[in-house]
């Protein structure tokens, strides 16, 4: 298999195995469903519990590097009204982008993982699939909906990847730190349901993995940010099986 190959599965290969029971950590039991899921020839972003601003987090912090805190889960789209998250951005490169392949780095991204019909996606996708199974073990998620950090794209940015058309990004916030609100305790709360329809233009299937993301392996660069409680909240505004509660 050619370099290409390889580097163009990358992003596929990193998401495999999502659903692959959680590895020792040092972390305390809230987080003992989540796990480092390395990415082969990279080096790994480092995840630790640590403090913000008086608030318990999963602190990421990367050196020209890159890899998810994953964990699975088994969550049906119907029963998510909403995602609300809490992030502390510290700092991060001003050339990081992921509108570009080159420069696709993002201190902060909060990944969800869906099932669906993999029938349906094109020959290519599915060899695309079939490689990395064999590659990791693990087929990739049949969709996967990054909300992420950039330093340079406006908010509500629609991001198609350049290496696979089933990893589409949503753009939630802008800038660098030090300006802004960034060095600071943020929440989003987010339409999941809404924002895959618009990204993928199809309703979602079942959750089956949500992932942390901190990388600079393509800008050779440094980031580094703190996650707070991921709560996927059904109607009532409870968090459902599956949330980050810290």
């Amino acid at each position: 298999m050619s370099n290409f190959t390889l580097l163009s599965l990358a992003p596929l290969a990193l998401l495999a195995a999502c659903a692959a029971g959680p590895e020792p950590v040092s972390m305390p039991a809230s987080l003992s469903a989540w796990s480092e899921r390395d990415l082969p020839g990279k080096r790994s972003t480092d995840h630790s519990y640590a403090q913000r601003g008086g608030k318990a987090c999963v602190l990421a912090q990367a050196s020209r590097s890159v890899s998810l805190w994953r964990r699975p889960l088994q969550v049906p789209a119907e029963q998510v009204n909403a995602l609300q998250f809490d992030w502390w951005i510290s700092g991060h490169e001003a050339r990081a982008s992921v509108t570009q392949a080159d420069t696709d780095d993002a201190p902060a991204r909060l990944l969800i993982g869906f099932d669906g019909d993999e029938a349906s996606l094109s020959i290519r996708t599915r060899m695309q699939f079939e490689m990395v199974q064999a590659l990791t073990g693990e087929a990739p998620p049949y969709a996967t909906l990054m909300y992420v950090w950039d330093a340079q794209a406006a908010p509500e940015t629609v991001v198609v990847s350049s290496r696979s058309d089933r990893i589409r990004k949503i753009v939630v916030g802008r800038g660098l730190a030090g300006q802004g609100r960034q060095g600071e305790w943020r929440r989003l709360r987010r339409d999941v349901r809404a924002d895959y329809q618009r990204a993928f233009g199809e309703a979602p299937g079942k959750l089956i993995m949500m992932a942390l993301m901190t990388d600079g392996d393509n800008t050779g660069s440094r980031a580094e940010a703190c996650y707070g409680n991921i709560l996927l909240l059904d109607a009532g505004g409870m968090p459902l099986t599956g949330s980050l509660q810290l």
